[in-house]
């Protein structure tokens, strides 16, 4: 037998990969999702399944029919009690009220079969008697002894029927017959498929054996894949630690820097601005007094054309000396309306602002940014210590794994099983030769038995050809013919051997009967359902100290929810050994492989990493002075109200272009005459001037205006913006060198719960590996399987069909009996005869 010690040894060693959870994980986001691949698994090849083919209709009829028998459930109750009381309490002490009562139920569970035990058993007995009287009495010349035939007009009709009935009778009989052969050699055929059956399983324990090894040292390999991610996740540190520790530095500080980078800003187009404002009041200037003498010149010029006679003939055209005199009173409007000769330059502002930007404020805010940036390489060196210190942790890790795994004596565990089940094997592999003999020997009887019916159904079958061959109607009973004698006498012979053998197959059948059918409704039905497990699982049942079985007699922990139930649906599935046989209880393997006691100190080194962020410089003292001058360059001496009253005015009192057109009109009006040509020279002087010299002052009072609105505006309170943004880029700064240990810290946890997070990863993976894919035990439940094909399928169905088909049979000779008796007086030769009255033949009797 497989000691105890050897199992449990075995079941140590499939434990040894299992690796315990950390008791308080850190809840933090998950790390990356690590890939294990999957556990090399070994292919079982029993196929723990049975198909009877067509001989499964005769399983189902018999199943039926004692159904029929023996339609009560499954007296779990009943046989729980029987099994406590041990049966022998019962037997000794069957008075006792407790024990009637268990009697009264067991005999209305087997009412069924009694009632069937009680037939078969009246028949055995009866039957031999029945025929001891019936050969007594035909001896006395009774019971269709006496050789006379009493003729009837009915005669042929009656042997016709007698003769339907006996050969339907003995078809019958043949077709229960045969299901009885055929039952038989189904059961020698199936005992030879044992040897098959029990070599899968056999091959399929090595296989449990072989690849168990493999697939544990598979977990012990995986911890590489864990490894490795550790390892890269350390060698990145930079980007990964840094990197977060910068995208958090950088929401805060950022805006600081964003805000600097704008006055950088500003002072560039403050710069621009001002130079603008003083190329606009130039072009203004220079343009002002070159208009003013343009259109001095013009209304001179205009003036002295209204002095033609024309303009004063008022008595031979009115017209045009009223017109005349329009003109010449709008000629006043014809001036400049805006003086810039006395707005100031802004050459003072602008001289400061060009000292202001030979600080490039641009790049001293790249460097802020730059030294910003620079945090994962500052991680990286500041950490290197730290991460060399810990790579070399996690190799101790892998090496104190490997080295705990080959502690357990895996080869000896493995040698003792597999010469356990080549023990097994070769024990089995000698009963062969008996059980094939066991089997032919009742092979043997069970042809025995078929042969003692066809016997009696050869006479039945020879009587009735005989008989009806040789049956002639036109002769008297007294002169039949010796082969219609022969037929009387083959079924009289067949009545015979139907009396000596039908009490032995009867008393052999319900033999056979209480034996099957109880196994079938005790054993194979209830294992289907699983009714057997819950008797067997029954708690207090097979020791009265123990709850469950299995975990008392293998942990000496009976409250284990370990029963039979589970742990064949666990094989079933096809799940670890682990699992199935809740091994934890066995060896606490996380005394030994604590995933606190490897990872503590990778834990500890990595909550001592320093992380000084000290060195980093936002903006520069020459980035301070430089928004510091910006704020004195003068900007708020400029006095923006008469620049900009000015730009308001317009160039002219007049719009050139309407005065022009308005010019054009009244021109058109007069007679075309030197006057009209004069003035439309005019007019286009007009538009000249317009083009050439209005529209280039316009464009630079517009520009003049927009310079001026944003010199106004960034000079507006531009001392407390430039301390805002020193303070914020204080308020950043302080928060890096002095507040960001917080930052630091909360980063680091994360980072440090990552690198836990792949060990977490791969002890759950090789926890869940070792419940489900490692050593799977579905050989174990494959045995079980195996036996109950063997037991029910094969020998139960088969010797239950056997007994139905023989018991029908053997029913089916007392109507047999009666035919052939009742047959035979039509085929034998009788000693006498009755006489007719016949008209034809009454001279001769007289």
């Amino acid at each position: 037998m497989w000691k105890p010690g050897t199992l449990l040894l075995l079941l140590l060693w499939l434990a040894s990969g299992e690796l315990q959870q950390e008791t308080e994980p850190r809840r933090l986001p998950p790390p990356g999702k690590l890939n294990f691949g999957y556990v090399p698994a070994g292919v079982y090849e029993t196929l723990a399944h049975y198909e009877p083919g067509p001989i499964g209709i005769l399983f189902h009829m018999v199943h039926a029919f004692l159904y029929a028998v023996q339609p009560n459930a499954f007296p779990h109750d009943l046989i729980v009690k029987l099994a406590k009381d041990k049966f022998g309490a019962i037997q000794t002490e069957y008075q006792k009220p407790e024990n009637i009562v268990l009697t009264l139920q067991a005999i209305y569970y087997e009412i069924g079969f009694l009632v069937c035990a009680a037939v078969g058993l009246l028949f055995t007995i009866l039957m031999p008697i029945a025929g001891l009287f019936f050969c007594m009495c035909r001896c006395c010349d009774n019971c269709g002894g006496e050789m006379h035939q009493r003729q009837r007009k009915n005669a042929d009709c009656r042997r016709g029927l007698l003769g339907t009935l006996l050969f339907s009778t003995s078809l019958v009989i043949t077709i229960g017959v045969l299901c009885a052969y055929a039952a038989n050699q189904n059961l020698s055929s199936q005992v030879k498929n044992v040897r098959r059956l029990v070599n899968s399983n056999m091959r399929d324990l090595h296989t449990f054996a072989n690849d168990t090894p493999m697939q544990i040292e598979y977990l012990i390999s995986q911890y590489a894949t864990a490894k490795n991610k550790v390892i890269y996740d350390l060698d990145n540190i930079g980007p990964l630690l840094g990197g977060r520790i910068h995208d958090q530095l950088d929401k805060e500080v950022r805006p600081a820097l964003d805000q600097v980078l704008n006055m950088a800003g500003a002072m560039r187009e403050t710069k621009e601005a001002l130079e603008s404002v003083n190329a606009s009041l130039e072009v203004l200037q220079d343009g002002t007094g070159k208009l003013s003498l343009n259109l001095g010149q013009v209304r001179t010029s205009i003036n002295h054309t209204l002095n033609d006679t024309d303009c004063h003939d008022e008595d031979s055209d009115a017209t045009t000396a009223q017109l005349c005199r329009n003109i010449r009173q709008s000629l006043s409007q014809l001036q400049i309306s805006s003086n810039f000769t006395r707005l100031p330059d802004v050459n003072a502002q602008l001289e400061k602002m060009n000292d202001v930007l030979k600080t490039d404020l641009s790049a001293v805010v790249q460097r802020g940014f730059s030294s910003l940036n620079d945090t994962p390489h500052m991680v990286i060196e500041q950490t290197r210590s730290v991460v060399e210190s810990v790579t070399n942790l996690v190799d101790s890790i892998g090496n104190n794994i490997s080295s705990f795994s080959k502690a357990f004596p895996v080869q000896s565990c493995l040698s003792n099983f597999t010469i356990f089940i080549n023990h097994v094997h070769a024990k089995i592999e000698d009963y062969y030769p008996e059980i094939d003999k066991m089997d032919f020997y009742r092979w043997i009887g069970c042809i025995a038995l078929c042969c003692m019916v066809v016997l009696v159904l050869a006479f039945n079958y020879l009587g009735l050809l005989c008989g009806t061959l040789g049956y002639d109607k036109h002769a008297s009973p007294t002169t039949r013919g010796c082969i219609s004698n022969t037929g009387g006498t083959m079924l009289m012979a067949g009545v015979g051997f139907s009396f000596l053998f039908s009490w032995v197959l009867m008393g052999v059948v319900t033999i056979i009967f209480l034996a099957g059918g109880n196994m079938e409704k005790l054993v194979c039905e209830p294992f289907h359902t699983k009714e057997l497990f819950k008797v067997v699982d029954t708690p207090y049942m097979i020791n009265p100290e123990w709850k469950n079985f299995i975990p008392g007699y293998m942990y000496n922990d009976s409250e284990l929810k370990l029963t039979t139930e589970s742990l064949y649906s666990t094989c079933k599935k096809n799940q670890g050994i682990y699992s199935a046989m809740h091994l934890d209880k066995v060896f606490n393997i996380s005394s030994y492989l604590n995933t606190t006691v490897f990872t503590k100190d990778v834990v500890s080194q990595l909550d001592s990493l320093k992380i000084d962020l000290r060195g980093i410089i936002l903006l520069e003292a020459e980035g301070r002075q430089n928004l510091l001058d910006f704020s004195e360059a003068g900007l708020s001496e400029i006095n923006y109200a008469d620049y900009l009253e000015e730009v308001n005015k317009g160039v002219t009192v007049v719009d050139l272009l309407s005065f022009a057109r308005e010019l054009e009109a009244q021109t058109d009006l007069m007679p075309k005459s030197n006057l009209q040509s004069a003035l439309k020279g005019h007019v286009s002087t007009l538009r000249q001037i317009h083009r050439q010299q209005i529209v280039p002052m316009e464009q630079s009072m517009s520009a003049l205006n927009q310079s001026m609105r944003f010199l106004e505006r960034t000079a507006s309170d531009l001392p407390n913006k430039i301390l805002a943004v020193l303070d914020a880029i204080k308020a950043a700064q302080f928060l890096i060198s002095q507040n960001a240990t917080h930052l630091i810290n909360r980063e680091s946890r994360k980072y440090t719960n990552t690198i836990i997070g792949y060990f977490h990863q791969y002890i759950e993976w090789v926890k869940t590996s070792l419940a489900m894919e490692v050593a799977p035990c579905k050989p174990f439940s494959n045995m079980v399987d195996t036996a109950e094909i063997m037991a029910c399928s094969f020998v139960v169905d088969s010797m239950n069909t056997f007994w139905m088909g023989l018991g029908c049979s053997t029913l089916l000779l007392l109507p047999s009996i009666i035919l052939a008796v009742k047959l035979a007086k039509y085929y034998r030769r009788m000693d006498t005869e009755d006489v007719y009255d016949d008209p034809e033949t009454i001279p001769m009797k007289t």
